[in-house]
């Protein structure tokens, strides 16, 4: 399961997968994508939250912000984390305003791990301007909303058990961050 060449240690393989790891943080952050990579090494199932907003609502994420508004978006997005998070334990990106919300980022602490993918605002708008499906950035210039977005978001996104630094370099250095984080993070746990 490791990442590095060492062997594996199948008790703590075991607690690597004793519950559901939670990704937050900005939209271009690298959850989805460092999502399915750090399942497929933990051999986790891996659940990207607003692909499950989407199946629920039967319409996009953009369609939803149009026709209902933002406020409906997250009341929908709060019963499908609240949802995923009674399932098998797994690996789950959420939106960038799941964690914000108080309930939600409640019971995540309770009933998960908590992983804040931080990335600096240059790669978050490198990211973020490669696809137009972003609701949140068509209401004006996205560098000045990245920034306020930053600074609303970014002291909620600390309170997560665990912060990791999303880089623009090879995925597999940020899950392999993200195994070390967890094990520290189990072992302190097991104290």
């Amino acid at each position: 399961m490791n990442l590095d060449t060492k062997k594996s240690d199948p008790a703590m393989d075991e607690r690597l997968q004793s519950r559901t790891i939670v990704l937050v943080g900005l939209m271009g952050a690298g959850k989805t994508t460092i999502g399915r990579r750090l399942a497929k090494t933990l051999h986790m199932v891996f659940v990207d939250a607003d692909t499950e907003i989407e199946a629920a609502a039967g319409c996009s994420v953009n369609d939803i912000f149009e026709r209902h508004g933002e406020p409906e978006f997250r009341r929908g997005e709060r019963q499908v984390v609240a949802r995923l998070l009674k399932e098998a334990p797994h690996v789950l990106a959420t939106g960038g305003g799941a964690f914000i919300d108080s309930a939600t980022r409640q019971l995540i602490k309770k009933k998960a791990v908590s992983i804040w993918l931080r990335a600096d605002l240059e790669l978050l708008l490198t990211r973020v301007q490669k696809r137009d499906t972003r609701p949140l950035l068509r209401a004006g210039d996205p560098k000045e909303i990245m920034m306020a977005l930053m600074a609303e978001r970014y002291p909620i996104y600390q309170k997560a058990d665990i912060i990791i630094d999303s880089v623009d370099g090879p995925h597999n250095t940020v899950v392999r961050n993200i195994i070390k984080e967890l094990t520290d993070y189990y072992s302190k746990s097991q104290s």
